[in-house]
């Protein structure tokens, strides 16, 4: 078995990232699920540095450990070995209502079936995160407000999910993700339900994100969504197979 990350590295790494904060960091994680007796290792070492303002793109096929590694990323599994740092926080070694709180706190998701509570509105989905923060009602009401309007979506705040179209849906989850000012924004396959013109407008979307200087990372299994972003990991059989920069 292979002990090390497959990445390449470069002097204009170095450049890009000069200065710039860590906002979170993979220190030689390994991930194994057990089936009874049967131990499989998904992940098998990686070590990986996400920079502040980073639009990233995980790519891999099938079964190389993509969702693993997301998982990981955002709190909702933690790995076998390895640390996890987020921001300047150790959560490898958390119990599960402080992964939950760390969640909530410092991470945006955009799934790629929304994840919408269809009973609520929009500008109920997009006040979830900010409730189980604490938010007052009036905070919450103001700040969704602002965020349906920089999705596009100011005249659509009393629809439910249901009566939106999938595009719109996903405009909702990005702006739900954005409620707290996460950290990062982690997006799963976000255009994987979504016509060309629909994908193509929430893109845009991240691309103003980025612009913005927040860092996204991105699962994706499509190399035209990943031009869109500057930076691309590749995993192979639960390794780094490659970590290179780009100009988007």
């Amino acid at each position: 078995m292979l002990e090390t990350n497959l990445s390449t590295s470069t002097n204009s790494d170095s450049a890009v990232t000069a200065g710039r904060e860590v906002v979170a960091s993979l220190d030689a994680i390994r991930k194994t699920y057990f089936m009874g007796a049967l131990a499989v290792e998904v992940l098998h070492g990686i070590s990986l540095d996400f920079y502040q303002g980073d639009y990233i793109s995980i790519m891999g096929p099938s079964g190389c450990g993509k969702s693993t590694l997301m998982n990981i990323l955002g709190c909702l599994d933690q790995p076998t070995e390895g640390n996890y740092f987020l921001g300047d926080e150790d959560t490898s070694k958390m119990e599960d209502d402080e992964l939950s709180t760390i969640r909530g706190a410092r991470l945006g998701f955009i799934f790629q079936s929304y994840n919408l509570i269809q009973q609520l509105n929009v500008l109920e989905n997009i006040e979830m995160p900010l409730f189980y923060q604490g938010y007052s009602e009036a905070d919450s009401h103001e700040i969704a407000m602002g965020l349906a309007a920089r999705v596009g979506l100011q005249d659509r705040v009393d629809h439910k999910p249901f009566e939106l179209s999938g595009g719109q849906q996903q405009r909702v989850a990005i702006a739900r993700a954005l409620a707290v000012d996460p950290l990062i924004i982690l997006a799963d396959e976000p255009t994987g339900n979504l016509d060309s013109k629909s994908g193509a407008e929430i893109l845009n979307l991240f691309d103003e994100l980025h612009d913005q200087g927040k860092t996204l990372i991105m699962v994706t299994h499509s190399d035209e969504l990943a031009e869109r972003s500057q930076r691309w990991v590749r995993l192979r059989d639960g390794l780094v197979e490659s970590d290179d920069r780009h100009n988007p």
